[in-house]
């Protein structure tokens, strides 16, 4: 079991040594015009809420105002590790793997109510984070709040392109790890984004077979580490 309590803490790694993680909440930078990148959304249009459906690093470091935090689940789109990554996890000689809601499946995540008012600065915002080089497209769809309420939104979702030169497509677990392995960009090795990753969803109680199936290509954590 992956776990980072707290602001900064100790997760076990994958091949038993041990990282640091501090986890920073962003705050919103230069907003860029990506509206080809806007599926299924009229962006003016006023809305009674507004909910952003987070299955990423959106869960743990949002960087937006909001006023409720509900475990969700996405029908028709899961958690995958099929986008390339020649800056952040890796190079163009050696491209990494980040995460993107491919479709297909289901997801759990965390959907978010934006505090009203903010709409507009927070589709902005999450604009400028998450479309600025066309791998995501926009979209709304329904997710399920599992808060046993039985309630449903229509929230906002970043789904992976599937038509950008960085999607990779389903690859074997095997060709996941080999890469995982051996990639690292300016924010660090993509063995750690995977440990930090599955951490975080421990943390947060979520819990991803495929994922775990991935990282136990790494061997396991020893018995007794604190993550």
């Amino acid at each position: 079991m992956f776990r980072c309590p707290g602001k900064e803490s100790d997760c076990s790694g994958l091949s038993g040594s041990i990282h640091k993680y501090r986890v920073r909440t962003l705050t919103p930078g230069v907003v860029c015009n990506c509206a080809r990148n806007v599926h299924n959304i009229n962006a003016e249009a006023p809305l009674a809420e507004l909910w952003v459906f987070a299955y990423g690093s959106l869960m743990w470091r949002p960087g937006f105002d909001h006023d409720a935090a509900v475990p969700a689940l996405l029908r028709g789109a899961h958690r995958a590790f099929c986008v390339r990554s020649v800056v952040h996890r890796g190079t163009p000689r050696r491209p990494g793997l980040v995460l993107g809601l491919d479709v297909g499946g289901t997801c759990r995540g965390v959907a978010f109510r934006i505090v009203r008012g903010r709409e507009r600065q927070t589709r902005a915002y999450l604009r400028a984070r998450e479309l600025s080089h066309n791998v995501y497209r926009e979209v709304r769809r329904p997710v399920e709040l599992l808060d046993g309420s039985g309630r449903h939104a229509r929230a906002i979702c970043f789904l992976v392109n599937r038509w950008h030169r960085q999607y990779t497509g389903p690859l074997p677990l095997c060709e996941q790890a080999h890469k995982i392995r051996v990639s690292r960009g300016r924010a660090g090795a993509n063995l750690d984004y995977l440990i930090n990753t599955l951490c975080h969803l421990d943390e947060l109680g979520i819990k991803d077979d495929p994922l775990h199936r991935l990282a136990a290509l790494f061997g396991r954590p020893r018995a007794g580490n604190r993550a």
